[in-house]
């Protein structure tokens, strides 16, 4: 598990995209006998809205705490819901990417068609 540092920035788009994923998530209940499908209220039960409250304060010591409160939570997260919070945020892993994409941001290794002096 690899440990993520937030920003107050980057925990309230964090928490604010887990909202809304948590919030997609449904369930099936019966009432008066009927099969109805209610929504999850797993980011209630997570205390989100309360954290997103204190991340989004005007008090300095309110926003850090919501980064506290919010870096504790993601730790509890299975990585696919993490990795489902970071495709809604279109954040990704350099070390991920192919070779070939331009956000990987590395050189290739050098091979045998390499002009390079060395070879």
């Amino acid at each position: 598990m690899e440990i993520v540092t937030f920003t107050e920035e980057t925990a309230l788009q964090a928490a604010s995209a887990l909202q809304y994923i948590l919030a997609k998530r449904t369930h099936r209940k019966k009432v008066l006998g009927q099969e109805v499908i209610v929504p999850g209220q797993l980011g209630e039960a997570l205390r989100l809205p309360l954290i997103i409250k204190r991340l989004q304060s005007r008090q300095i010591r309110q926003r850090e705490q919501g980064v506290d409160d919010f870096s504790a939570l993601w730790l509890t997260l299975s990585v696919t819901t993490q990795k489902r919070v970071r495709q809604v945020l279109d954040w990704y892993d350099p070390q991920d990417l192919d070779w070939d994409d331009k956000r990987s941001n590395r050189n290739p290794l050098p091979g045998n068609d390499d002009p390079s002096p060395d070879h």
